[in-house]
């Protein structure tokens, strides 16, 4: 099945973060050329990222790191332009590297996307382009390709657009459709040769970029009975992970991710320790083991699988429970970021942002996390959308209903941090329903 509506200049870019990955050719093995051609390209183009990426901010902090001395978020700089709530935030992944300045893009209800950049010497932030006149309604979600060139968002006009950036002006070169109606997440896999979207249709579609500057549908996944809030990639396997207004995350799985035979491989819902209402957003951490998930009934809940053995070839390892965060937040939970260090962020309803670490207590059976800080009144309305910078680690970003994006700063104080619960919570958001 293809779906496309123009032939772009599109060139596909492989960006994956180098990993222990061996791609064995032999007759059980089908890879396509195109596949094998971008990963010799991005190994090629890229490696001196990688490098540099990997000497400056290896994995996760040690927890003891945490205990020195207690912290603060101090807003940086308030970015303003947009003329109505800003849904999502994507940090550039090669932002600040090799001389590439940070840059940050937004979307919002206003129809439009804008890619903010620092630079000058007072180092401020300002709106480098404003993208427009593309899609006809609501932005509701944006994100760079792991090479930082192309730029794809999804919009509630059904459609999603792949932007690219050619000598720093940003051009549309693609526009998807397909979808039945409003695009509410997209996502690239680690390789930039493979596409997630999800909508208000409860599906979700993988799209591959293919030879000749265009993108194919490879598969429609039907499963989810309500709207799909979120989809995201495993950032190791190629493994699908989506998140609904049915309750549920459904992970789907691929010996082969550019066929047609996806299927579900486990849905996580309340009755194996899921969420009890709409599942908005989910994230992982650095090594992939982990995963947090956020939702209306005012939880944050922690799960973890053998990815070894996934990575290894030994067939699928279901996620399980770890542990319940709640009490933190009061009304719904919107987002939630994992950071390179080990640093879980949830922004919600409340207008508050948090902060999460693992905790060593071992008075307590298995892992638990404890807060780190939190910060009431971050935004003046909804926080939508938290998003850790990937490289400059003590960076946060946080998108609001107010229209107004924040760069925050992890910096060192003297609040005292708190434990956080770890038991399971019946109570039920009571904010207005969101799209």
């Amino acid at each position: 099945m293809t779906n496309h509506t123009q032939h772009s200049s599109l060139t596909p870019y492989v960006c994956a973060p180098v990993t222990n990955k061996v791609i064995n050719l032999n007759s059980s093995t089908a890879i396509s050329l195109t596949s094998l051609v971008l990963l010799l390209q991005h190994y090629i183009s890229i490696l001196s990222g990688d490098l540099y990426q990997l000497s400056s901010s290896s994995s996760t902090l040690p927890m003891e790191f945490f205990d020195d001395g207690d912290y603060e978020l101090r807003e940086i700089q308030k970015l303003e332009g947009h003329t109505d709530r800003v849904w999502c935030l994507s940090w550039n992944p090669k932002t600040g590297i090799n001389g590439v300045p940070p840059i940050i893009a937004s979307c919002s209800g206003d129809k439009t996307i804008r890619i903010w950049e620092q630079s000058g010497p007072s180092q401020s932030w300002r709106c480098k382009a404003v993208l427009e006149e593309t899609h006809t309604r609501t932005v509701r979600s944006c994100a760079w390709s792991m090479c930082g060139k192309f730029l794809a968002t999804g919009s509630f006009d059904a459609t999603t657009a792949i932007w690219e950036n050619i000598g720093g002006d940003y051009e549309c070169v693609s526009t998807l459709e397909g979808h039945e109606n409003e695009v509410k997440s997209v996502s690239w896999n680690e390789c930039g040769n493979m596409l997630a979207t999800c909508s208000r249709d409860k599906s979700v579609w993988i799209w591959e970029v293919l030879p000749g500057n265009e993108f194919e549908c490879v598969t429609v996944l039907q499963g989810h009975t309500q709207d799909v809030k979120m989809v995201q990639w495993h950032p190791r396997m190629d493994i699908v992970f989506s998140c609904s207004y049915d309750n549920t995350i459904k992970v789907w799985w691929s010996e082969d991710a550019e066929s047609e035979n996806w299927e579900c491989c486990q849905t996580i819902g309340e009755s194996n320790n899921g969420h009890s209402s709409t599942v908005w957003a989910l994230s992982f951490n650095v090594e992939g083991d982990k995963m947090v998930s956020c939702s209306d009934d005012l939880t944050l809940k922690i799960w973890e699988a053998n990815t070894l053995r996934m990575e290894s070839g030994d067939g699928y390892a279901p996620w399980s429970h770890v542990c319940t965060l709640s009490g933190y937040h009061d009304r719904t939970i919107f987002s939630v970021h994992w950071s390179r260090e080990g640093i879980i962020a949830s922004g919600a309803a409340d207008d508050a942002i948090r902060l999460f670490v693992e905790s060593k207590d071992d008075s307590t059976d298995g892992p638990s996390y404890k807060m780190l800080l939190k910060k009431e009144k971050a935004h003046d309305m909804d926080v939508n959308s938290v998003q850790w910078n990937p490289v400059d680690h003590r960076l946060l970003a946080s998108g609001s209903d107010d229209g107004t994006i924040k760069i925050w700063e992890l910096a060192s104080t003297s609040t005292e941090m708190t434990e956080a619960s770890t038991e399971s919570t019946e109570s039920t958001a009571s904010t207005e329903k969101k799209a």
